[in-house]
């Protein structure tokens, strides 16, 4: 896999944008759905390709398990985007992300809590184990748009 830190770090300030917006519009306090919907409308409003909900197979040791985990957004085959509504991010919401990534193949990960005052508060970018060299320049890259 051919991997861009400009364009994945481009890319992913798009997406931040999206739900910088979506925050600004609603603020803190509904559900995680409500937060989903409204930015994958900002997201076809700025022409970006997304899969909502795509299925993630699991197989363990050569047996398929079938798909029973779902990721929010796959936003352009490469960013992966899982929204939440909590009252704060925990190590295990981020260990969600690293395996949805290495499952996914996808090369970073952008985590969004929307029940937070300010949503930069809310927001991790998390790049996949695999990939962490190549991508060291996105990870010293702060996302922005807030």
């Amino acid at each position: 896999m051919l991997l861009n830190p400009a364009n994945l770090n481009s890319l992913t300030e798009k997406i931040v944008g999206a739900a910088i917006t979506v925050h600004r519009f609603f603020g803190p306090g509904l559900l995680e759905s409500v937060y989903r919907a409204s930015v994958e409308a900002e997201l076809r409003q700025i022409g970006l390709r997304f899969e909502r909900e795509r299925r993630i197979p699991l197989t363990y040791r050569g047996i398929n398990l079938g798909s029973g985990y779902r990721a929010d957004l796959i936003v352009d085959g490469s960013v992966l985007v899982e929204v939440k509504a909590v009252d704060a991010l925990s190590a295990v919401h981020l260990a969600q992300v690293t395996t949805y990534l290495k499952l996914t193949g996808c090369p970073v990960g952008l985590l969004l809590n929307f029940n937070v005052l300010v949503l930069r508060h809310g927001l991790r970018r998390v790049l996949h184990p695999d990939f962490s060299r190549e991508l060291r320049d996105l990870r010293d890259t702060p996302v922005s748009n807030s």
